[in-house]
Protein backbone atom coordinates (compact mmCIF):
# COMPACT_ATOMS: atom_id res chain seq x y z
CA UNK A 1 0.00 0.00 0.00
CA UNK A 2 1.35 3.37 -0.96
CA UNK A 3 -1.00 6.31 -0.77
CA UNK A 4 -0.65 10.24 0.17
CA UNK A 5 -3.89 11.69 2.22
CA UNK A 6 -5.10 15.08 3.26
CA UNK A 7 -4.23 15.41 6.84
CA UNK A 8 -7.42 16.59 8.37
CA UNK A 9 -9.61 14.55 6.55
CA UNK A 10 -7.44 11.27 8.23
CA UNK A 11 -7.48 12.87 11.38
CA UNK A 12 -11.68 13.68 11.42
CA UNK A 13 -11.68 9.67 9.91
CA UNK A 14 -9.64 8.14 12.85
CA UNK A 15 -11.20 10.40 15.81
CA UNK A 16 -14.70 9.10 14.22
CA UNK A 17 -12.87 5.05 14.11
CA UNK A 18 -10.73 5.29 17.47
CA UNK A 19 -14.03 6.40 19.43
CA UNK A 20 -15.69 2.95 18.39
CA UNK A 21 -12.26 0.91 19.80
CA UNK A 22 -12.85 -0.46 23.36
CA UNK A 23 -10.74 0.39 25.47
CA UNK A 24 -9.81 -2.74 27.41
CA UNK A 25 -10.43 -5.77 25.29
CA UNK A 26 -8.51 -9.00 26.04
CA UNK A 27 -8.53 -8.79 22.32
CA UNK A 28 -5.64 -6.79 21.33
CA UNK A 29 -6.36 -7.10 17.62
CA UNK A 30 -9.95 -5.17 18.40
CA UNK A 31 -7.85 -1.73 19.74
CA UNK A 32 -6.13 -1.94 15.50
CA UNK A 33 -7.69 0.22 12.75
CA UNK A 34 -7.86 -1.18 9.58
CA UNK A 35 -6.14 0.63 6.65
CA UNK A 36 -7.49 0.39 3.26
CA UNK A 37 -6.69 1.66 -0.03
CA UNK A 38 -8.50 1.44 -2.43
CA UNK A 39 -8.84 2.41 -6.65
CA UNK A 40 -9.39 6.38 -5.02
CA UNK A 41 -10.18 5.94 -1.45
CA UNK A 42 -8.56 5.22 2.05
CA UNK A 43 -11.53 3.42 4.15
CA UNK A 44 -10.42 2.66 7.93
CA UNK A 45 -12.32 0.41 9.66
CA UNK A 46 -13.00 -0.10 13.26
CA UNK A 47 -14.99 -2.85 15.02
CA UNK A 48 -15.40 -3.68 19.22
CA UNK A 49 -16.98 -7.05 18.00
CA UNK A 50 -20.47 -5.42 18.49
CA UNK A 51 -19.85 -2.18 16.74
CA UNK A 52 -18.30 -1.43 13.59
CA UNK A 53 -17.54 1.91 11.63
CA UNK A 54 -15.98 1.82 8.11
CA UNK A 55 -15.17 5.50 7.07
CA UNK A 56 -14.33 6.38 3.58
CA UNK A 57 -11.58 9.08 2.95
CA UNK A 58 -11.91 10.52 -0.98
CA UNK A 59 -8.88 13.34 -0.21
CA UNK A 60 -6.22 10.94 -1.22
CA UNK A 61 -3.65 9.65 -4.07
CA UNK A 62 -3.40 5.87 -4.17
CA UNK A 63 -0.17 4.94 -5.96
CA UNK A 64 -0.24 1.62 -4.85
CA UNK A 65 -3.22 -0.40 -3.39
CA UNK A 66 -3.58 -2.49 -0.55
CA UNK A 67 -3.89 -2.58 3.31
CA UNK A 68 -2.72 -2.94 6.83
CA UNK A 69 -3.90 -3.35 10.35
CA UNK A 70 -2.59 -0.76 12.95
CA UNK A 71 -2.82 0.51 16.69
CA UNK A 72 -5.45 3.13 16.12
CA UNK A 73 -4.76 5.34 18.95
CA UNK A 74 -1.24 5.30 18.03
CA UNK A 75 -2.14 6.63 14.27
CA UNK A 76 -4.15 8.73 15.58
CA UNK A 77 -1.97 10.49 17.83
CA UNK A 78 0.63 10.93 14.87
CA UNK A 79 -1.94 12.09 12.53
CA UNK A 80 -3.06 14.15 15.56
CA UNK A 81 -0.07 16.38 15.93
CA UNK A 82 1.58 16.69 13.11
CA UNK A 83 1.46 19.82 10.86
CA UNK A 84 1.85 18.95 7.17
CA UNK A 85 -0.98 19.35 5.15
CA UNK A 86 -0.45 15.81 3.47
CA UNK A 87 0.96 12.50 4.94
CA UNK A 88 2.16 9.51 2.92
CA UNK A 89 1.49 5.92 4.14
CA UNK A 90 2.92 3.23 2.86
CA UNK A 91 3.46 -0.74 4.47
CA UNK A 92 6.42 -2.61 4.43
CA UNK A 93 5.04 -6.00 5.89
CA UNK A 94 3.27 -5.63 8.76
CA UNK A 95 4.91 -2.16 9.19
CA UNK A 96 3.09 0.95 8.57
CA UNK A 97 5.51 4.25 7.64
CA UNK A 98 3.98 7.20 8.32
CA UNK A 99 5.88 10.29 6.61
CA UNK A 100 5.30 14.10 6.54
CA UNK A 101 7.69 16.75 5.48
CA UNK A 102 9.93 16.50 8.34
CA UNK A 103 9.11 13.17 10.30
CA UNK A 104 9.33 9.48 9.66
CA UNK A 105 7.32 7.07 12.16
CA UNK A 106 7.80 3.31 11.91
CA UNK A 107 4.41 2.03 13.55
CA UNK A 108 4.70 -1.88 14.12
CA UNK A 109 0.72 -3.81 13.16
CA UNK A 110 -0.67 -6.86 13.32
CA UNK A 111 -1.79 -9.50 10.46
CA UNK A 112 -4.64 -7.45 8.75
CA UNK A 113 -6.20 -11.26 7.94
CA UNK A 114 -6.80 -12.22 11.41
CA UNK A 115 -9.55 -8.53 11.90
CA UNK A 116 -12.61 -10.00 11.77
CA UNK A 117 -15.40 -8.91 8.94
CA UNK A 118 -17.77 -5.57 9.56
CA UNK A 119 -21.48 -6.21 8.45
CA UNK A 120 -21.75 -4.15 5.43
CA UNK A 121 -25.12 -2.01 3.88
CA UNK A 122 -26.01 -4.72 1.25
CA UNK A 123 -29.39 -4.35 -0.59
CA UNK A 124 -32.26 -2.17 -0.02
CA UNK A 125 -32.03 0.41 2.84
CA UNK A 126 -35.47 -0.23 5.10
CA UNK A 127 -35.21 3.30 5.72
CA UNK A 128 -34.09 6.56 4.50
CA UNK A 129 -33.92 9.91 6.74
CA UNK A 130 -32.27 13.05 6.61
CA UNK A 131 -29.27 13.20 8.59
CA UNK A 132 -29.88 16.44 10.51
CA UNK A 133 -33.36 15.04 11.58
CA UNK A 134 -32.32 11.66 12.61
CA UNK A 135 -29.22 13.39 14.51
CA UNK A 136 -32.12 16.30 15.97
CA UNK A 137 -33.87 13.25 17.39
CA UNK A 138 -30.99 11.35 18.89
CA UNK A 139 -29.71 14.19 20.46
CA UNK A 140 -33.52 14.72 21.75
CA UNK A 141 -33.66 10.99 23.47
CA UNK A 142 -29.78 9.09 23.89
CA UNK A 143 -29.55 11.47 27.22
CA UNK A 144 -32.61 9.50 28.95
CA UNK A 145 -31.32 6.57 28.43
CA UNK A 146 -30.13 4.25 31.32
CA UNK A 147 -26.62 4.10 31.97
CA UNK A 148 -26.66 1.42 34.82
CA UNK A 149 -29.40 -0.84 34.93
CA UNK A 150 -30.25 -4.62 35.19
CA UNK A 151 -33.08 -3.65 32.98
CA UNK A 152 -30.87 -4.54 29.67
CA UNK A 153 -33.16 -2.94 27.63
CA UNK A 154 -33.22 0.61 28.74
CA UNK A 155 -29.91 0.86 28.11
CA UNK A 156 -30.38 1.66 24.56
CA UNK A 157 -32.90 3.77 22.73
CA UNK A 158 -36.15 2.43 20.98
CA UNK A 159 -36.65 3.19 17.24
CA UNK A 160 -40.35 2.62 16.60
CA UNK A 161 -41.31 3.12 12.74
CA UNK A 162 -45.08 2.95 12.10
CA UNK A 163 -45.13 3.46 7.90
CA UNK A 164 -43.49 6.53 7.09
CA UNK A 165 -42.82 7.98 10.91
CA UNK A 166 -40.31 7.28 12.83
CA UNK A 167 -40.52 7.92 16.69
CA UNK A 168 -37.14 7.45 19.09
CA UNK A 169 -37.76 6.44 22.91
CA UNK A 170 -35.02 6.33 25.74
CA UNK A 171 -35.87 6.26 29.56
CA UNK A 172 -33.59 5.37 32.56
CA UNK A 173 -36.89 4.47 34.64
CA UNK A 174 -36.65 8.62 36.04
CA UNK A 175 -37.63 10.53 33.15
CA UNK A 176 -38.79 9.63 29.43
CA UNK A 177 -37.90 11.45 25.79
CA UNK A 178 -39.58 11.03 23.22
CA UNK A 179 -38.58 12.49 19.53
CA UNK A 180 -40.70 11.61 16.22
CA UNK A 181 -39.31 12.35 12.96
CA UNK A 182 -41.12 11.77 8.81
CA UNK A 183 -39.02 9.27 6.36
CA UNK A 184 -37.90 9.45 3.19
CA UNK A 185 -38.26 6.11 2.39
CA UNK A 186 -40.19 3.25 4.57
CA UNK A 187 -40.37 -0.47 2.86
CA UNK A 188 -41.64 -3.55 4.39
CA UNK A 189 -43.15 -4.17 7.62
CA UNK A 190 -43.29 -1.60 10.56
CA UNK A 191 -40.51 -2.43 13.16
CA UNK A 192 -39.45 -2.09 16.72
CA UNK A 193 -36.13 -2.21 17.66
CA UNK A 194 -33.92 -1.52 20.53
CA UNK A 195 -30.25 0.34 19.31
CA UNK A 196 -27.36 0.74 21.82
CA UNK A 197 -26.70 4.15 22.73
CA UNK A 198 -22.82 4.15 21.89
CA UNK A 199 -23.80 3.69 18.40
CA UNK A 200 -26.10 6.44 18.50
CA UNK A 201 -23.34 8.24 19.81
CA UNK A 202 -20.87 7.28 16.87
CA UNK A 203 -23.17 8.46 14.44
CA UNK A 204 -23.37 12.33 16.42
CA UNK A 205 -20.20 12.55 16.15
CA UNK A 206 -19.87 12.08 12.26
CA UNK A 207 -19.23 14.70 9.89
CA UNK A 208 -22.35 14.68 7.64
CA UNK A 209 -24.17 17.34 6.03
CA UNK A 210 -27.22 17.90 7.42
CA UNK A 211 -29.28 17.22 3.48
CA UNK A 212 -27.55 14.36 3.34
CA UNK A 213 -29.40 10.78 3.74
CA UNK A 214 -28.96 8.41 5.76
CA UNK A 215 -29.53 4.54 4.84
CA UNK A 216 -30.48 1.92 7.07
CA UNK A 217 -31.10 -1.42 7.48
CA UNK A 218 -32.84 -3.83 10.39
CA UNK A 219 -32.14 -7.29 10.64
CA UNK A 220 -32.94 -9.51 12.98
CA UNK A 221 -30.02 -9.10 15.30
CA UNK A 222 -28.47 -6.06 14.02
CA UNK A 223 -28.89 -2.49 12.40
CA UNK A 224 -26.65 -0.55 9.73
CA UNK A 225 -26.48 3.26 9.37
CA UNK A 226 -25.01 4.29 5.64
CA UNK A 227 -23.85 7.79 4.91
CA UNK A 228 -21.89 9.01 2.04
CA UNK A 229 -18.58 8.37 4.14
CA UNK A 230 -19.23 6.59 6.73
CA UNK A 231 -21.35 2.95 7.80
CA UNK A 232 -22.19 1.79 11.00
CA UNK A 233 -23.15 -0.96 12.34
CA UNK A 234 -24.43 -2.52 15.58
CA UNK A 235 -25.88 -5.70 17.51
CA UNK A 236 -29.33 -4.59 18.76
CA UNK A 237 -30.12 -4.86 22.51
CA UNK A 238 -32.56 -8.49 23.32
CA UNK A 239 -35.12 -7.39 25.84
CA UNK A 240 -38.39 -5.77 25.98
CA UNK A 241 -38.34 -2.00 26.00
CA UNK A 242 -41.31 -0.89 28.55
CA UNK A 243 -44.90 0.11 27.52
CA UNK A 244 -43.55 4.21 27.59
CA UNK A 245 -46.90 4.80 26.21
CA UNK A 246 -48.34 4.35 29.57
CA UNK A 247 -46.12 7.12 31.84
CA UNK A 248 -46.83 9.43 29.53
CA UNK A 249 -49.08 12.04 31.68
CA UNK A 250 -52.95 12.25 29.50
CA UNK A 251 -54.63 14.66 31.93
CA UNK A 252 -52.15 17.49 32.82
CA UNK A 253 -54.95 20.65 33.47
CA UNK A 254 -52.20 22.82 33.72
CA UNK A 255 -50.36 24.48 31.12
CA UNK A 256 -47.54 27.10 30.58
CA UNK A 257 -45.59 28.44 27.77
CA UNK A 258 -42.16 29.63 28.11
CA UNK A 259 -38.77 31.06 26.17
CA UNK A 260 -36.56 27.85 26.54
CA UNK A 261 -33.64 29.87 26.99
CA UNK A 262 -35.39 31.98 30.07
CA UNK A 263 -36.57 28.85 31.39
CA UNK A 264 -33.27 26.78 30.97
CA UNK A 265 -31.31 29.92 32.71
CA UNK A 266 -33.55 30.01 35.35
CA UNK A 267 -33.29 26.01 36.22
CA UNK A 268 -29.34 26.66 35.61
CA UNK A 269 -29.38 29.57 38.18
CA UNK A 270 -31.57 27.63 40.74
CA UNK A 271 -29.89 24.81 40.48
CA UNK A 272 -26.40 26.66 41.83
CA UNK A 273 -27.66 26.25 45.59
CA UNK A 274 -28.35 22.43 45.79
CA UNK A 275 -26.46 19.70 46.74
CA UNK A 276 -26.39 15.80 47.25
CA UNK A 277 -28.78 16.08 50.21
CA UNK A 278 -31.61 18.70 48.65
CA UNK A 279 -30.92 18.42 44.42
CA UNK A 280 -34.03 19.44 43.83
CA UNK A 281 -35.41 22.82 42.49
CA UNK A 282 -39.03 23.87 43.50
CA UNK A 283 -41.31 25.62 40.55
CA UNK A 284 -44.14 27.49 41.90
CA UNK A 285 -47.03 28.10 39.05
CA UNK A 286 -49.45 30.70 39.70
CA UNK A 287 -50.83 34.04 37.83
CA UNK A 288 -47.36 35.98 39.26
CA UNK A 289 -45.56 33.70 36.49
CA UNK A 290 -42.77 31.32 37.60
CA UNK A 291 -40.98 31.26 40.75
CA UNK A 292 -38.11 28.90 41.26
CA UNK A 293 -36.80 28.32 44.26
CA UNK A 294 -34.29 25.93 45.85
CA UNK A 295 -32.31 25.35 49.11
CA UNK A 296 -28.70 23.57 50.02
CA UNK A 297 -28.17 23.17 54.07
CA UNK A 298 -25.59 25.44 55.63
CA UNK A 299 -25.15 26.90 52.12
CA UNK A 300 -28.04 29.33 51.17
CA UNK A 301 -31.21 29.59 49.17
CA UNK A 302 -31.87 30.99 45.84
CA UNK A 303 -35.23 32.62 44.35
CA UNK A 304 -35.98 33.40 40.58
CA UNK A 305 -38.49 34.49 39.12
CA UNK A 306 -39.62 34.07 35.79
CA UNK A 307 -42.36 36.16 33.58
CA UNK A 308 -45.40 33.80 31.98
CA UNK A 309 -48.46 33.83 31.16
CA UNK A 310 -50.98 31.20 33.27
CA UNK A 311 -54.19 31.61 34.78
CA UNK A 312 -54.94 28.19 36.46
CA UNK A 313 -54.75 27.16 39.83
CA UNK A 314 -51.92 28.18 42.12
CA UNK A 315 -49.15 24.48 41.59
CA UNK A 316 -45.55 23.72 43.23
CA UNK A 317 -43.72 20.57 42.42
CA UNK A 318 -40.43 19.78 42.51
CA UNK A 319 -37.42 18.48 39.96
CA UNK A 320 -34.29 17.38 39.74
CA UNK A 321 -32.84 20.58 37.69
CA UNK A 322 -30.24 18.14 35.94
CA UNK A 323 -33.27 16.26 34.46
CA UNK A 324 -34.80 19.66 33.30
CA UNK A 325 -31.69 21.52 32.11
CA UNK A 326 -30.94 18.06 29.67
CA UNK A 327 -34.12 18.03 27.70
CA UNK A 328 -34.18 22.03 27.59
CA UNK A 329 -30.92 22.29 26.09
CA UNK A 330 -32.33 20.19 23.18
CA UNK A 331 -35.46 22.31 22.61
CA UNK A 332 -36.17 25.16 20.57
CA UNK A 333 -37.59 28.55 21.00
CA UNK A 334 -40.78 27.82 22.95
CA UNK A 335 -41.76 24.79 25.34
CA UNK A 336 -44.38 23.93 27.44
CA UNK A 337 -44.64 22.86 30.70
CA UNK A 338 -47.94 20.65 31.72
CA UNK A 339 -48.27 19.46 35.31
CA UNK A 340 -51.64 17.47 37.38
CA UNK A 341 -50.63 17.52 41.03
CA UNK A 342 -47.17 17.75 42.96
CA UNK A 343 -46.84 13.96 43.05
CA UNK A 344 -47.65 13.04 39.42
CA UNK A 345 -44.96 13.13 36.40
CA UNK A 346 -44.46 16.80 34.65
CA UNK A 347 -44.83 17.07 30.92
CA UNK A 348 -42.33 19.58 28.97
CA UNK A 349 -43.52 19.83 24.88
CA UNK A 350 -41.88 21.67 21.91
CA UNK A 351 -43.76 21.30 18.95
CA UNK A 352 -45.13 18.20 17.84
CA UNK A 353 -41.70 16.48 17.69
CA UNK A 354 -40.40 16.52 21.26
CA UNK A 355 -41.92 14.87 24.31
CA UNK A 356 -40.44 14.69 28.00
CA UNK A 357 -41.65 13.02 30.81
CA UNK A 358 -40.04 13.77 34.53
CA UNK A 359 -40.52 12.16 37.34
CA UNK A 360 -41.02 14.64 40.69
CA UNK A 361 -39.01 14.88 43.74
CA UNK A 362 -40.38 15.49 47.18
CA UNK A 363 -38.81 18.69 48.42
CA UNK A 364 -40.27 18.37 52.25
Amino acid sequence: MKVVCDRVALNDALAATTSVIASRTPKPILQCIRVTAGKDELILTAYDQELGLRYHIKEVEVSKAGETLVPGDRLAAIVRESADETLALETEGDTCHVRGADSHFQVFGQDVRQFPPVPELDGEPDMRIRADVLRSCIERTVFSAAKESTRYAINGVLWERRGKKLQLIATDGRRLARAAASLEKSVGQDSDVIVPTKSLTTFSRLHVAGDEHVDVKTQPNQIILRTQRATISTVLLDGHFPKYDDVIPKDCDKKVELDTAEFLSAVKRASLLTNEESRGVRIAVSSDGLILSSRAPEQGEATIRLAAQYSGPKIEVGFNPAFLIDALRVCSEKVTLELKEANKPGLVRCGNEFLYVVMPVNLS
